[in-house]
């Protein structure tokens, strides 16, 4: 008699992140109507996916730096994306002739402070956790210096359109937007030497290095790359708020971890890609949904983010035992 070993090809195919999150938004999309008629409906699921895509967006640059390796994770995105609403509202001040300048504006900010972010964490060897909450630090300082906590500037009539109504096969520009950076994230990251050097310094930096591969620069350029998604996150969240105010961004920095680990991308980086995290963020969305159906504040909504985060640090076991 042969004894069979493995798992099932069936079985391996359910136990892919992926496949597991598509499954648990299905479950969430049906436990959500049940407690709340309508919550599965075509209008509140639009709602969901503009929400997620900004969740999304934020979690493409997270998604690099944690694909880097050497733990990293970048705590400073809540803060570029409230500096990056509140220079965007106040460049565009309700104008669609501002647009083009806040976005540029914004850019350049969120860039220069990942540059910092890539340095400090290269050249001084700061850990990316120490660095990027310092930095998250200074950000929310500054802010509250400037602003003092009052809503500030207007965002543009196109771009709240751009985010918020039906903008191609009814679906809003922001959408569209999430897509083709989910594209653009595929090709780089399978396509590209430079998509093939993230993995090799997260898998292995010293190899890497002995390799040819610049891994400071390459290290460098995944922060930058952070900030500036945050704040193309940041703009596109005026977009569908109307205003700014100094701490509009706090909201997405953990949910950014969760949906990239979630997605199967583990916190010692090397392996993962971007589809999984978009698949996490919409799951994350739709829990929030119902969180929020069932009454429950925002510290309850952070603490059940905050729980989810070590239990998928559990599951996935930090990358299997973290490599160096």
């Amino acid at each position: 008699m042969t004894v069979t070993t493995g798992t099932s090809p069936v079985l391996a195919f359910l136990k892919r992140p992926l496949v597991v999150a598509l499954i648990l938004i299905a479950a969430l999309l049906l436990l959500g109507e049940a407690l709340s008629p309508g919550f599965a409906s075509v209008q509140q699921v639009l709602r969901l996916l503009i929400v997620a895509a900004l969740l999304g967006i934020v979690a493409a640059g997270q998604n690099l730096v944690i694909l880097g390796g050497r733990e990293g994770i970048d705590l400073s995105v809540g803060g570029v994306i409230s500096l990056s609403a509140i220079i965007a509202g106040n460049v565009m001040n309700g104008a669609d002739g501002g647009i083009l300048p806040a976005i540029v504006a914004c850019v350049v900010a969120g860039g220069l402070i990942g540059l910092f972010n890539g340095l400090g964490v290269t050249l001084l060897r700061i850990p990316p956790l120490v660095m990027t909450l310092g930095m998250l630090g200074v950000l929310q300082g500054l802010l509250v210096v400037v602003r003092n906590g009052i809503p500030s500037g207007l965002a543009a009539p196109g771009l709240s359109q751009f985010v918020t109504r039906p903008f191609l096969l009814g679906l809003p520009g922001i959408i569209w937007l999430w897509v083709a950076i989910g594209l653009l994230m595929a090709f780089m990251l399978t396509r590209t030497v430079y998509g093939h050097r993230i993995y090799a310094i997260g898998s292995n930096e010293q190899a890497a290095f002995m390799a040819g591969v610049p891994v400071r620069a390459t290290r460098i350029s995944l922060f930058v790359l952070s900030g500036v998604f945050a704040a193309i996150a940041g703009i596109c969240l005026l977009g569908y708020s109307g205003t700014s105010f100094a701490n509009v961004g706090e909201q997405y920095m953990l949910p950014s971890i969760i949906a990239v680990v979630f997605g199967g991308t583990p916190l010692a980086g090397g392996k993962g890609g971007y589809t999984g995290t978009m698949a996490g963020a919409l799951l994350l969305v739709i829990l929030q949904g119902i969180l929020t159906t069932v009454n429950i504040d925002e510290s309850g909504r952070q603490m059940v983010f905050g729980a989810t985060l070590l239990l998928l640090m559990l599951f996935y076991g930090r990358g299997r035992a973290m490599r160096g």
